[in-house]
């Protein structure tokens, strides 16, 4: 994928009209078939400039983590909230994405007097908000949280790996990856999968379900309880 800088013309244009803390909110996850999906808010200094904020998807992992430590370091503000995989199955993936996105904005201190979303609209905010078409591309503010909540996922990952290496998390960090799709054709759920994400081609003939004795059998081959 070509590089692109975000800019910060958008947000300076902001100020400008009188809104001066500007926060960019974005979030990570959406497609995984595991963890949690995880929201970034971030309210960038206009003072201190920050070279290099790229949408987290151009960005290589290790160019990822100098830029967290940096907007983290110099941001007047930022937070980051989730929602986990049994909220993801309640609510579905896409008002799951929202939700984390609000608390995420919710819980910046203080709290900003717009907040720019990449292309969607956030619910229940208490503040003005505008949706930005490839916002992590084009603005800076947008793209820094993309890289704050693309690490703080993908470290949180690496942890649910150091506690159960059998599904790859360290890889694939949730995706649908080959080698995913078969750890969960070996091992069935695990309680950091999504029930909902449902691959047809492989969870038509594997579904773990937490049914004792019955591991590995469809809903539809399950015995009546009645």
């Amino acid at each position: 994928m070509v590089k692109v800088r975000a800019m910060r013309t958008l947000e300076n244009a902001l100020r400008r009209y009188g809104f001066h803390r500007v926060a960019g909110v974005d979030e990570v996850g959406r497609g995984c078939l595991a963890g949690p999906v995880v929201a970034a808010a971030v309210v960038l200094d206009p003072d201190r400039y920050i070279p290099g904020i790229h949408d987290s998807k151009t960005v290589t992992a290790l160019e990822r983590e100098r830029l967290y430590t940096v907007i983290t370091r110099k941001a007047l503000a930022w937070s980051v909230a989730s929602a986990q995989p049994v909220e993801i199955d309640l609510m579905n993936i896409h008002r799951a994405s929202l939700e984390a996105m609000r608390r995420a904005v919710m819980t910046l201190a203080p709290l900003p007097d717009l907040v720019l979303v990449d292309a969607f609209r956030i619910p229940e905010l208490l503040m003005a908000q505008y949706g930005v078409l490839h916002g992590d591309r084009r603005c800076t503010a947008i793209a820094a949280a993309s890289i704050v909540a693309k690490v703080t996922r993908d470290r949180e990952m690496l942890t649910h790996h150091a506690a159960d290496p059998r599904y790859g998390y360290d890889r694939h960090k949730g995706y649908a990856t080959a080698d995913h799709l078969a750890a969960v054709a070996q091992h069935g759920y695990s309680p950091l999968h999504r029930r909902s994400f449902r691959p047809p081609s492989l969870f038509d003939r594997i579904e773990h379900t937490e049914t004792e004795g019955f591991t590995n059998l469809r809903a539809d081959e399950l015995p009546d309880s009645n």
